[in-house]
């Protein structure tokens, strides 16, 4: 009797112990579910119907996951005018390895992504040099002078869960937790919520906080800052996390600093999801990050010494300096902006840079094309100079045709840098700030300093230009930036909202045709895969001014454009390019082996306007 109870005993023993380690691998198996990265990009229904008619279901699947991920490799444009390729790959190679940054990057392979054309695949084999190498020199003819540093990712972090032990957490806004996809840290106007207890030192586990649909059918977070994260399914956020796990980091806070500091750095990740080095501060003067497809649409400009160009929509000045390097800083770049601070960005970037061929101006792309009353010239427009403390004539100057002088950027006064705050001016006092002075300062840091906070230095405002006055003219234009990457939502936008942009670019390109002269060169660009606003773009151009014509582009290293036409709902119909058009634009797929952002250029050639 004894041994049969004893055998009962051991029988149910066996099973209490498989239902539990059943239920333990269970929830360790839903931990690693949900402690990962796997987002899913939402889009607007209608834009997403759009999106699959242009692309097809397959393929537009492969960019939409493309789009929530960082390029696997930094792109970096080295200043041939104070630096070459090799010393910089020398001095990147010394910093990395004093860092122990080579001990983090594994290999990337280029070819594992199917390419979407020939051209692609063939860029992949020409890069073959990355297989091997942390930093390697582009392999492309003419683009010599650009450097790749290898990243990784994704990699999968362990954070430390038990059953029913969720590890502390940290969640932080959308556009905080792309930055830091890219390499930056975890800062304190980026954190939403946070667990309880947490002190400064602890380890976290870093999530992001992504719109979800709303009940009137827009989209919203539905989360304050401040809440408290619990990470059991009680939490009322707890599935909206799911697979938005960016990594880990150590607090550099306690939970209540974080919530009364505006300023600083809340979380210092040491274990990311993608690894990208940081190159902050890192050669100034000698690299400017950038990426790829950016520098090929300098390119396409092909600026040559002595011409006079223009750069409609320069901020932040990545290609206006670009073009100023390829011209060996003998000409004259114009670079024109809206905004008073992004103008003096651009000077500040040109002054780090050593160039003394860029001439700044504030000035709205939609009216770039002076209002003539037939006694003005060009000279008097844009050289009578009122600061010269910000733009002044070179007593060295050469002529660079029809009589005009180049000019030279002082930009002393671009380092100058902001006071210190209210909040930490609170912070020393051991005081709490006022929910007014909260607003203000988190207002402040969320639109920028304006115009009366700038960081010094006065911007000069310009009437607009003459036609026919420019060699060459790059329209960067402003658009709903789709091909921008990592992208963590994308429900923003409407077919209404992406009609806007087309409209709104259609406008700027009216006045950057008038710009160029008879046998110049018109380059259009943006970052979007918004057919839109790139093919339906260069088609409104094409019908609309005979005089252009599509120009062949070196080097070409993006794929064909988009042809055909889309027809909506409400019988609007976007037309593309035609049969033998396509081979001549540039687009750039974030799912092809490029893993660049998502880019279009059209290079335009100016036939004779005497016609008009």
């Amino acid at each position: 009797m004894k041994k049969k109870g004893r055998g009962l005993f051991a029988a149910f023993r066996q099973i209490f112990v498989t239902l539990r380690n059943t239920s333990f691998q269970t929830k360790m198996s839903e931990a690693s579910e949900r402690y990962c990265y796997n987002p899913i990009l939402r889009w607007n229904p209608q834009v997403e119907d759009y999106f699959i008619s242009a692309y097809g279901s397959s393929h537009f699947a492969q960019i939409s996951k493309a789009l929530t991920r960082p390029s696997c490799y930094s792109c970096i444009r080295v200043n041939t005018l104070k630096s070459t390729s090799d010393a910089v790959i020398e001095k990147l190679g010394e910093i990395m390895r004093k860092l122990g940054s080579q001990n983090d990057v594994k290999d990337i392979n280029l070819k594992e992504t199917k390419a979407s054309n020939d051209i692609d695949s063939d860029m992949a084999e020409k890069q073959s040099s990355l297989q091997h190498e942390t930093i390697s020199k582009c392999q492309i003819p003419c683009l010599e002078y650009v450097v790749f540093v290898k990243g990784s990712g994704p990699h999968a972090i362990d954070y430390g869960y038990l059953p029913d032990k969720p590890p502390k957490e940290v969640l932080v806004s959308r556009k905080c937790a792309e930055a830091v996809l890219r390499g930056a840290q975890v800062y304190v106007p980026g954190v939403m919520a946070c667990s309880s207890h947490v002190e400064e030192g602890d380890l976290v586990a870093v999530s992001v906080a992504v719109e979800q649909p709303s009940p009137d059918g827009g989209w919203g977070l539905g989360i304050t800052r401040g809440t408290v994260l619990q990470g059991l399914p009680t939490d009322p956020f707890y599935f909206e996390r799911n697979g938005l796990y960016i990594g880990q980091g150590t607090t550099k806070l306690s939970r209540t600093g974080i919530f009364r500091a505006f300023q600083g750095i809340a979380v210092d990740m040491n274990n990311r999801v993608f690894k990208l080095p940081s190159f902050y501060d890192v050669l100034e003067g000698e690299i400017f990050l950038q990426n790829l497809p950016s520098i090929v649409a300098a390119h396409a400009l092909d600026p040559q010494k002595g011409e006079r160009i223009l750069d409609m929509c320069a901020a932040p000045g990545g290609k206006t300096t670009a073009i100023a390097i390829l011209m060996k800083d003998e000409g004259e770049v114009i670079a024109a902006d809206r905004s008073h601070n992004k103008v003096m960005d651009i000077q500040k970037l040109a002054a780090e840079l050593g160039l003394t061929c860029i001439t700044t101006y504030k000035l709205d792309a939609l009216k770039a094309v002076r209002k003539t009353n037939g006694s003005s010239d060009m000279t008097t427009l844009c050289y009578n100079k009122d600061n010269n403390d910000v733009v002044i004539q070179r007593s060295d100057s050469k002529p660079l045709g029809n009589g005009v002088t180049s000019t030279t950027i002082l930009g002393s006064n671009a380092d100058t840098t902001c006071k210190e705050n209210v909040s930490n001016e609170k912070a020393n006092e051991r005081t709490y700030a006022s929910k007014a002075d909260i607003r203000k300062t988190m207002r402040r840091m969320r639109n920028g300093p304006g115009r009366n906070q700038s960081l010094g230095g006065r911007v000069e405002n310009s009437k607009g230009f003459l036609p026919d006055s420019f060699d060459r003219v790059l329209l960067d234009a402003p658009c709903s930036a789709l091909g921008l990457r990592p992208r963590l939502f994308a429900g923003e936008e409407t077919i209404e909202t992406l009609r806007n942009h087309a409209k709104y670019q259609r406008r700027m390109f009216d006045q950057a045709v008038q710009l160029v002269r008879p046998g110049g060169v018109l380059v259009y660009s943006t970052c979007t895969i918004n057919p839109g606003e790139n093919e339906a773009l260069v088609r409104y151009a094409l019908d609309t001014y005979k005089f252009l014509s599509l120009a062949p582009q070196h080097p070409r290293i993006g794929g064909a454009g988009l042809v055909g036409s889309c027809e909506f709902a409400d019988g609007y119909v976007e037309e593309w390019l035609r049969a033998g058009e396509e081979e001549l634009v540039q687009r750039f797929d974030p799912s092809s082996p490029l893993d660049t952002i998502g880019f279009f250029i059209a290079k335009f050639a100016v036939g004779s306007k005497d016609d008009l």
